[in-house]
């Protein structure tokens, strides 16, 4: 299959080393892909509307303002849009001038954030740190930065990606340092995402099969004992099992997900009529929205949003497939696979195909950071679609 330029996929998928990693000559920018803008565009107005209605009554009873969550969301996805608009009109060739300095500045948040008295706790995890009164979540921030060094990194040396220890190895000491301290906090499910965005960009930029078979099959044993020998994963593993073994314990969360979803049948119950955010189903309006959605809105609801996210899978690698150059396609692809795969373990988790992790739903779930990075992101993805050859 032929990606455009002077790369080729090969019969395993993974990028051939015929593709130039420079950007040659300057270009000229052309409209930005109009199907995927409209598609973020959905579903961040789509998240607004279902965070106002799953935090209604919880922000009435917590804060004594039923707007508090949506008016603070809505403040995030107005300076995420300003942050989208910056992100699509700026080369995206620039970032691989400072690929290095973006990467060092992630890793330093992140380890600022463990520090104690400096980093600030939510909801059990050291998670976040103060910038000029604003919280940021260092762990949203890092996955962006990984997928822009990691992509110039790999475009830099395609050859090196064939060898295990010139290229794949050196990768995965970066990506453990990060997926390290994420675990710290601890974020069992964003460490999944870093990782599992990084593996795809190994295996597009050319890493051998087997090489990936031996880190998935080193990867997996690794997962099991952070389970294993933490109580709280262990339970909720446990939960995912069976969570009707403790019902008003650590079960309760995926019990309260399934009557919400199964509450919603066909076409819901009514926007804004659900009975489970009224404090009957834990962080319905952040990690679990998703079941908000499905009671109010039903099984169309929940399409809906799959819908699009298959949308976004679609343009995105598109964008990537017809980038001028390796880098805007690793790129592209990174962003891609990244706000898929945290789309897909979130639905996973709320549908209780997956165990709880704690992730939130990009673009729709109540949170400032995430909201403005994956906007950040989709910017960028918007700009190397303005290079992308039609």
């Amino acid at each position: 299959m032929r990606l455009g330029g002077d790369m080729d996929f090969e019969g395993n998928g993974t990028l051939t080393r015929g593709r130039r990693a420079k950007s040659g000559p300057a270009r000229k920018a052309g409209s930005p892909d109009t199907i995927l803008l409209a598609t973020v565009l959905a579903l961040v107005a789509f998240g607004l509307v279902m965070v106002y209605s799953a935090s209604s009554y919880s922000a009435l009873v917590r804060f004594g303002d039923s707007l508090f969550y949506f008016r603070r969301q809505g403040i995030w996805a107005v300076l995420g849009l300003v942050a989208m608009i910056v992100t699509l009109n700026l080369d995206y060739n620039l970032y691989r001038r400072y690929a290095r300095p973006i990467l060092f500045l992630g890793m330093l948040l992140l380890g600022v954030s463990l520090i104690p008295g400096i980093g600030t706790m939510a909801r059990g995890s050291q998670r976040a740190v103060m910038i000029g009164g604003i919280s940021v979540s260092p762990a949203e921030m890092i996955k962006l930065c990984l997928v822009i060094y990691l992509s110039h990194g790999m475009c830099r040396a395609p050859a090196k990606m064939r060898s295990f220890w010139a290229g794949v190895w050196p990768t995965l000491m970066i990506v453990g340092a990060a997926v390290a301290m994420i675990l710290m906090q601890p974020d069992l499910g964003t460490a999944i995402t870093v990782a599992g965005t990084a593996f795809f960009l190994l295996y597009a930029a050319g890493a051998r099969v087997v090489h990936l078979a031996v880190v998935a099959g080193t990867a997996a044993p690794i997962v099991w004992y952070l389970i294993k020998e933490e109580p709280y994963r262990m339970r909720r593993f446990l939960a995912f099992l069976d969570p009707w073994a403790d019902p008003m314990g650590i079960g309760f969360h995926i019990i309260q997900s399934l009557y919400a979803l199964g509450a919603g049948r066909a076409f819901g119950v009514g926007l804004g009529a659900s009975h489970q955010k009224f404090l009957y189903l834990p962080e319905q309006h952040t990690d679990f929205i998703f079941a908000i959605v499905g009671e109010e809105l039903g099984f169309a609801g929940t399409a809906l949003i799959v819908l699009l996210f298959g949308v976004l899978l679609w343009r995105g690698l598109t964008t990537a497939a017809l980038s001028p150059d390796s880098f805007g396609s690793l790129l592209a692809a990174g962003i891609t696979v990244m706000i898929v795969l945290q789309a897909t373990i979130n639905i996973g988790v709320v549908t209780s195909v997956l165990p709880v992790t704690g992730i939130p739903l990009p673009f729709i779930s109540y949170g400032g950071s995430s909201l403005m990075v994956t906007m950040m992101s989709a910017g960028i993805l918007l700009n190397v679609s303005r290079y992308s050859k039609a």
